[in-house]
């Protein structure tokens, strides 16, 4: 980690012109040039301001030019978030823009600097700030994400293979889950950050296992429980670093993301410590192709407190010495289609939230999924699956699909 540490340092300071602090205040505040430098930049991917094709930006107030060279990525959400600007094709739009590498034709801002600076000095996924993202995220209601979801309340890529359905694709997502593992009556199951109790529910009833999930997220526990009740299944509120017990299986699905490059060695540690000597462990996670050690400014404030995407590299550097990689899956194209069938239901679903959650969140919800359709679209963003063995499978692991 001090290796790590180290480069993200000198990254940092190396140019400090490229990140940012060079834009002056006059550019900022005079709107007609603001305006000149965002419409340039955009029209680099082909998106025009008050164009007429449905992944132009339709320009609301002249104040989003603005926002957007003071903040970077946080004023352009916050912006949208405001009403200053709109896309009929949202996730349209991000796609071209993430394609053609915006970002790196965009001075940072001091905003991401210091969100940069933050994430050296401090570990932004300790025991206390790693709660933060239980009260503020998953615990917006039940009721909200069952409606968003659907049946099998799956807040993670589906796996369409040879289906379009979303309920059935998530089944099939639990479903190869079970098979990778090689899940079988009498195995014990850890499920790290196990969510509403879904997978839980579906190892205990079709493969005959016991369950143990853990979640910080007390409306998560609440569901998962009453999901799960008559079957061997134990849902328990506690942190991943408390677990002592050792279990056959372990399976972490959407957890990794929450931990922080600070935290993935000692995660893996844990996983390491409960895993028995012959067990497996599947780690799903999404993915960056590049290593980073802070999380876009604006899904950091808005929508996952303190998340942080691992690549490969993170992976694999955190399990040397712990664990023998023996198969990697990639499926993020598959993410793409389960955001978009969320989004769908979420505006279908509306009418009955809207007065509860007002304009605004409407407009917040809408923007996360669409962008993040679209970078998995744009291949920025990747859905990987990991699984592990302490010691290497005698004669090798057979890979599933």
């Amino acid at each position: 980690m001090l290796l790590e540490k180290s480069t993200a340092q000198a990254n940092f300071t190396a140019n400090p012109w490229k990140l940012g602090l060079s834009l002056p205040v006059s550019l900022v505040k005079n709107h007609r040039g603001a305006q000149r430098v965002v419409t340039d930049v955009f029209a680099s991917a082909d998106i025009r301001m008050d164009g007429a094709r449905p992944w132009d930006i339709r320009v609301n107030s002249p104040r989003f030019y603005s926002r957007i060279l003071a903040a970077g990525s946080l004023g352009l959400g916050e912006s949208y978030m405001e009403g200053w600007w709109d896309c009929e094709h949202l996730d349209d739009m991000f796609c071209r823009a993430i394609r053609a590498k915006l970002e790196e034709k965009s001075p940072l801002n001091l905003r991401t600097v210091l969100a940069y600076g933050a994430a050296l000095l401090l570990n932004l996924q300790n025991r206390r700030r790693a709660r933060v993202v239980g009260a503020q995220h998953y615990d917006l209601g039940n009721d909200f994400f069952a409606a968003m979801l659907g049946k099998t309340m799956q807040y993670s890529c589906a796996y369409f293979q040879n289906t379009s359905d979303l309920d059935e694709a998530q089944r099939r997502k639990m479903e190869l889950i079970c098979r990778k593992l090689g899940l079988g009556p009498g195995m014990r199951l850890l499920d790290v950050g196990c969510g509403w109790g879904g997978l839980a529910q579906h190892a205990a009833r079709h493969y005959g296992c016991s369950v143990v999930g853990i979640t910080i997220s007390k409306e998560q526990q609440a569901y998962a429980q009453k999901l799960c009740e008559g079957w061997p299944v134990e849902i328990r509120l506690q942190d991943y670093r408390d677990v002592t017990e050792q279990f056959d299986r372990i399976v972490s699905v959407g957890m990794l993301e929450h931990v922080g490059y600070k935290n993935y060695r000692a995660y893996m540690r844990v996983m390491q410590r409960c895993l028995k000597e012959d067990g497996l462990f599947l780690c799903h996670t999404i993915g960056d192709i590049v290593s980073h050690i802070h999380a876009d400014p604006w899904i950091a404030r808005y929508i996952f407190p303190n998340s942080m995407l691992p690549s490969i590299t993170d992976v694999s550097r955190a399990a040397e010495g712990y664990f023998v990689i023996e198969d990697l899956h990639n499926f993020g194209a598959c993410y793409d289609h389960t955001l978009l069938a969320w989004d769908k239901n979420f505006r279908q679903a509306w009418p009955s939230f809207a007065e509860q959650y007002g304009e605004r969140f409407y407009r917040m919800w809408r923007y996360y999924l669409l962008s993040c359709a679209a970078a998995f679209r744009a291949r920025n963003i990747e859905l990987f699956q990991f699984v592990l063995s302490k010691n290497g499978v005698p004669g090798g692991y057979a890979s599933v699909r």
